[in-house]
């Protein structure tokens, strides 16, 4: 179930009007009191353009009735990396949504918040991009260099985030509710009958990472388990990570286990190993994402699923409408994770 805070997002419409010729191209620039050659420069995302005129031709755009064509443009996509399953998956299906209508992606993995970041989209904004997608990118830590960001909007470039916006902008956003999928692996684990439940989460100051804790410390408050900030251990999203931060509660006696990630959520299937503990028999664990071949993990490793068909679905409808120059709603659309069972979770050891 997708939830918007606030009013629904712009319909999707497939249909897209005759571009601007040169008779139009005048038309607009008349209604802009603008050059023709400043509204071309617009329409290009041509730097030289302050942010008064380029609003103003888009303006004229509008009431014009101009939509940008959808054929031969780029999209693109930035990624932490394509190690993870779940970032090239969702890259993927994002891709196949864009695809009916012309739109050519390009998947960059870049380092969130650095030089590299911004070097990419410098590199190829002149190359004719439609759009950018940060895809769980800079737009998830809330301390990084977001000048990115300040690029783009100079040249008029829509974009689209997922899992976390920029806290600067109203760009629209399509996460998985974060809050909603700590409260499934709790009360999951809560029915069988663990109490001592752990969560294992990402680092400090990342938007989803950030929003699991909260999650986790309001599902265990429901269920009346006091003092759960002391069973919070924040590491990296990755093996190592789940692996150390799963040794420390298992010593501190937990019997579940939600991890913020499938890699961390193996990490902790060694932890348990090395001290000694079988899963599900004496630590049951929770991971996140639904990454493939999970069913081949030993045991098979139940986990919160990311809706990542239903977000490219947003994403597609939105980045479309940006690029045909619709309005769409700014507020940022949640989309309900789902539990897969599988064998790592069982009744607690009495």
């Amino acid at each position: 179930m997708a939830t918007v805070r606030g009013a629904e997002p712009a319909k999707r419409r497939t249909g897209a009007r005759t571009p601007v010729g040169s008779t139009s191209l005048a038309a607009v620039a008349q209604v802009a009191e603008v050059s023709e050659a400043t509204v071309s420069r617009v329409l290009n995302r041509k730097y030289g353009v302050s942010a008064a005129t380029r609003q103003a031709v888009e303006d004229a755009l509008k009431q014009v009735g101009y939509e940008r064509p959808l054929d031969n443009r780029l999209v693109l996509m930035l990624t932490p990396n394509l190690k993870n399953p779940i970032f090239a998956q969702q890259a993927e299906r994002v891709e196949n949504e864009l695809n009916p209508y012309g739109l050519k992606s390009i998947i960059c993995p870049v380092y969130p918040g650095t030089p590299r970041e911004r070097d990419y989209v410098e590199s190829l904004v002149d190359a004719g991009v439609a759009a950018i997608v940060f895809l769980s990118s800079s737009n998830t830590l809330r301390d990084a260099d977001h000048r990115v960001v300040q690029l783009i909007e100079s040249r008029g470039i829509p974009y689209v985030s997922i899992n976390g916006g920029f806290p600067e902008s109203d760009a629209p956003v399509v996460s998985t509710d974060d809050w909603r999928a700590a409260e499934i692996a709790v009360g999951h684990l809560h029915d069988l009958g663990h109490r001592r439940i752990g969560l294992l989460a990402g680092p400090v100051d990342n938007v989803p990472a950030d929003r699991r804790v909260e999650g986790f410390l309001r599902a265990m408050a429901k269920r009346g388990i006091e003092d759960a900030e002391a069973l919070v251990s924040r590491q990296h999203f990755n093996f190592e990570g789940g692996q150390q931060a799963a040794s420390a509660l298992l010593a501190d006696g937990v019997t579940g286990i939600v991890a913020s990630s499938d890699e961390m959520a193996l990490g902790a299937y060694r932890a348990a190993e090395r001290g000694g503990l079988s899963v599900p028999a004496d630590v049951s664990i929770v991971g996140y994402d639904d990454s493939p071949m999970l069913d081949f993990t030993a045991p098979p490793l139940t986990t919160v699923r990311q809706p990542t068909e239903r977000i490219a679905e947003n994403v597609g409808r939105i980045l479309t409408a940006l690029i045909g120059h619709r309005e769409v709603n700014s507020e940022e659309i949640l989309i309900d994770p789902e539990l897969r069972l599988r064998g790592s979770t069982a009744p607690v050891r009495r």
